[in-house]
């Protein structure tokens, strides 16, 4: 590689992005004291915040016991409702469409008792064929609890032949040919293996269009991309927040759906002590009434210790913004591919992440054409202080992501892929 350290060293200074506001951790090998951190796209970094937050909540506890359901700063009974604005305006949502509870497939197979209503011949669920495992199980198990055969009813839509990433235009011709037999389109929003933003709101109109449903995962857009699910029309969504929401791992996941569908009472929906309003829930009716707005999708309680560093975060987001993470992401990612252009000329090294930025978010994945990922990504980080992620058998992806992630980040990673796979090549 001839890109210079230097180079890295001026951008950051013109351009450097938040990383004061998180914990980074020290390095494993190399000759840097911090990691260069590029797997935010699987757990993201701590903000220095969270502690002191989690923490005063923890305090409630402590010194009101019962009563800090109902006292405090922060009581419990409405705690839920601190992270509910934020999260809209995150996924470009009017408030009462969205609720932070559970986790990301728990809510999937929640919307679907909703939303997944097979009956004649339309009874499919379309999704790409390299979803993530847990959608593909989520959506095979609810198509046999509807007594269909998972083989037949899920249709898994793939990249042409010789290409990595799935084409818009195949997905809207497969909804125009096929589409009177698709009960539910359930697509991730940025694909966790090549890292391709799907274009949400033409799909979402293709699928509508042809009278499905269609809902998005979100795990890897949500604080990575801008959106605008109530404009564009989704019907549900979900996401989980320990990504690029840096709430921390297992974190509460968040839930949209769209305002047509709120107060509709021919709608099924599984339902708890949190289903029904909240100002009288505590007359101990023995039949919900639940609300007209997405909390109607809520069951239990809400785990406050939970919901402590989502809220945390999501505050974040929104003093800095999205639009300004995205403008940076993009600067970021392109600085990234372009040392990764020079890495992967001379090398077995491949791109597959798609090239043009308005079809990506931070995330490229590089597929590698010699020995196992996990072997590669274990000595960028032992050798070298990079923290890569590795999804076998041979990808290795990296999220320089735009809170934290730094252009001497980028550089450093890129130095370490070359100089591990030349010592693998002699």
């Amino acid at each position: 590689m001839n890109a210079p350290e230097a180079e890295a060293r001026r951008l950051d200074e013109a351009d450097p992005g938040h990383r004061r506001l998180f914990h980074v951790p020290p390095a494993d090998g190399g000759r840097h004291p911090e990691a260069a951190y590029l797997a935010g796209n699987s757990l993201g970094l701590a903000p220095r915040a969270t502690r002191d937050e989690l923490l005063a909540d923890l305090d409630a506890w402590h010194t009101r016991a019962v009563e800090g359901h109902v006292e405090g700063e922060r009581p419990w009974l409405p705690y839920h409702e601190l992270l509910t604005a934020p999260a809209a305006r995150l996924v470009g949502a009017e408030p009462a469409e969205t609720v932070v509870m559970n986790s990301l497939t728990v809510n999937l197979h929640l919307l679907m008792v909703s939303f997944y209503r097979p009956h004649g011949e339309r009874t499919r669920i379309l999704i790409e064929d390299s979803a993530f495992p847990s959608d593909s199980y989520a959506v095979r198990s609810q198509v046999r609890f509807h007594g269909l055969d998972p083989e037949t009813t899920v249709v898994r839509m793939r990249p042409r032949s010789g290409e990595e990433n799935l084409r818009t235009a195949d997905v809207l011709d497969y909804l125009a040919r096929e589409g009177d037999k698709v009960a539910l389109v359930l697509f991730g929003g940025v694909n966790y293996l090549t890292g391709e933003l799907m274009d949400i709101p033409a799909i979402t109109a293709a699928g509508r269009a042809a009278g499905a449903v269609v809902g998005w995962d979100l795990a890897h857009a949500a604080g990575n991309v801008p959106l605008r699910l109530h404009d564009w029309d989704v019907d549900f969504a979900a996401w989980c927040s320990y990504k690029y929401l840096n709430s921390g791992p297992g974190a509460l996941a968040g839930v949209f759906v769209h305002s047509r569908h709120l107060g509709r009472a021919d709608l099924p929906r599984f339902e708890g002590w949190w289903s029904t309003e909240a100002q009288t829930r505590f007359e101990m009716a023995p039949v919900s009434r639940p609300p007209a707005t997405a909390e109607a999708w809520q069951i239990s309680n809400p785990p406050i210790f939970a919901m402590g560093p989502v809220r945390t975060s999501l505050e974040l987001f929104d003093s800095v913004g999205m639009e300004t993470l995205r403008a940076r992401s993009l600067r970021l990612t392109a600085y990234l591919e372009r040392l990764l252009d020079e890495v992967t000329e001379s090398r077995p090294l491949t791109v597959v992440t798609p090239r043009d930025p308005q079809r990506r978010g931070c995330q490229l994945s590089v597929r590698v054409g010699t020995g196992s990922a996990s072997t590669l990504a274990k000595r960028l980080r032992h050798d070298y202080g990079v923290i890569a992620d590795a999804r076998e058998p041979d990808i290795i992806r990296l999220a320089p992501v735009p809170l934290y992630s730094s252009y001497h980040d980028c550089w450093r990673a890129a130095e370490a892929l070359a100089a591990t796979i030349n010592e693998e090549l002699r």
